[in-house]
């Protein structure tokens, strides 16, 4: 399988689920900017949508969509235990959290990205992020990860996204319960691996 990514973008996400699955990946690293794969040229052909991540099947099937991503990676090694099984109410709880992270966290950091984005929009998109964060940190108490005692892709998801804030200078210090799963996460040796594939670490 091949996994299209940018380095610390979402992909990291389901790069760190493989890692933890123990799923073999070859890594294609997308350029945003110009939508090329330094491997093979135009992304586009690859995903018309022009995004990462992309997961690439054997057979050259296309997956779209990070949360979609994670889920399939899961299931493919049910006995790691990153998703509950299709149909229980914890599964349920899962794509609830896959859907949170992706609607009210991680688009919510879209325009902090941008460099002409309005200051009014700017501090209007942190308000709402500590506001999202808010309902994080009350989950969080008592809690080492989102599901309770297991790592999942959510937490995979939540870690990602979470990892912006400080680019786009966004204050976590009210969040204790928040930045303590940060480091939690990021000690996990699979998201160590993850990250110095892509650089992010050494």
């Amino acid at each position: 399988m091949k996994l299209f990514y940018s380095s610390g973008a979402c992909s990291l996400s389901p790069h760190i689920v493989a890692r933890e699955a123990g799923i073999e990946l070859s890594l294609q690293k997308v350029d945003l900017k110009t939508k090329t794969i330094a491997a093979e040229g135009d992304f586009f052909a690859i995903n018309p949508k022009g995004y990462v991540p992309t997961l690439q099947l054997d057979d050259g099937e296309i997956l779209t969509e990070g949360p979609t991503i994670v889920q399939y990676l899961a299931d493919l090694k049910p006995e790691k235990g990153l998703a509950p099984p299709a149909g229980t109410m914890a599964r349920y709880h899962l794509q609830e959290w896959l859907g949170f992270v992706n609607s009210e966290l991680h688009k919510s950091y879209s325009p902090l990205f941008r460099p002409d984005t309005p200051a009014e929009t700017r501090a209007d998109r942190q308000a709402y992020l500590n506001k999202r964060y808010a309902v994080v940190e009350k989950h969080l108490a008592g809690r080492p990860y989102l599901m309770g005692d297991n790592f999942t892709v959510a937490d995979a998801y939540l870690f990602t996204v979470t990892n912006w804030a400080a680019k786009v200078k966004l204050d976590l210090s009210p969040f204790p319960d928040l930045r303590a799963f940060q480091e939690r996460v990021a000690a996990r040796p699979a998201v160590k691996t993850a990250m110095q594939e892509e650089g992010l670490i050494k």
